[in-house]
């Protein structure tokens, strides 16, 4: 394979799914700059230190910065890899974008306050406990339900994109993680509520179950496009 194609290979989207979204909207652009804000509300602090003290206090919160920004890291990618896949810039498809957004920049501060908090071991009377916690799941159910909303519109829309067999079930696979988060923020509402007040800040620890249950949703829409996998690739049906 010679420089170009492979270079046009790298950049042309996913293997299996065709990329109908090329050139940066300004749909995107705007994206892109409010999700460079929310990291900027996430920055440790806005100025140099100037003393050993600032520094290694500064510097304690790295910690923190780099889970947050995983975080957002990953709801970015998300949102990058959906309007690649599908291209869409219908009136729909900006509302849910703009809903996004605004969920992003509200979720910020819950986030950081929440990772300071487990890794400083504030503690907190039981009602603040609670409604941390529930405030935290709450926004993360919010976030992963717009994804949602916005693959059940592409979904919806499977037919005007041309879909092929393929494309629809990874389509629906990606439906099916976002669903995961949504039902995993859900449920940690109802714990963080209705837990005794001991168990209340153990409720965190179910996320780390996220990528076992993203891999059993892989293993199981993986065996299913594999069927499709030779099919043509101007298919649009399964």
């Amino acid at each position: 394979m010679n420089r170009r194609a492979l270079s046009a290979s790298r950049v042309s989207g996913e293997d299996g799914f065709r990329w109908r979204g090329h050139e940066v909207s300004r749909l995107e652009g705007f994206s892109d700059a409010v999700f460079a804000f929310a990291v900027t509300l996430l920055v440790v602090s806005l100025e140099v230190p100037k003393t050993y003290a600032e520094l290694i206090e500064a510097m304690s919160g790295f910690g923190v910065f780099g889970i947050c920004f995983s975080l957002l890291a990953y709801v970015w990618y998300e949102h990058y890899r959906y309007f690649r896949r599908y291209g869409l810039e219908t009136p729909w498809a900006v509302a849910l974008n703009c809903a996004l957004l605004f969920c992003v920049l509200f979720y910020v501060y819950p986030l950081k306050f929440l990772f300071s908090a487990a890794l400083g071991r504030w503690q907190f009377p039981e009602h603040e406990a609670r409604t941390i916690f529930s405030t935290y799941d709450a926004g993360f159910s919010v976030v992963f339900g717009v994804l949602f909303l916005l693959y059940l519109y592409a979904w919806h829309l499977r037919e005007d994109l041309e879909l092929t067999a393929r494309e629809r079930v990874r389509t629906l696979h990606s439906l099916t993680n976002q669903a995961i988060m949504v039902l995993l923020g859900l449920m940690l509402i109802l714990g963080a509520q209705f837990l005794p007040a001991r168990l209340v800040g153990m409720t965190g620890l179910f996320y780390t179950a996220i990528p076992l249950l993203y891999w059993l949703s892989g293993w199981f829409w993986g065996r299913r496009e594999r069927v499709h996998r030779r099919a043509p690739s101007g298919a649009g049906h399964s």
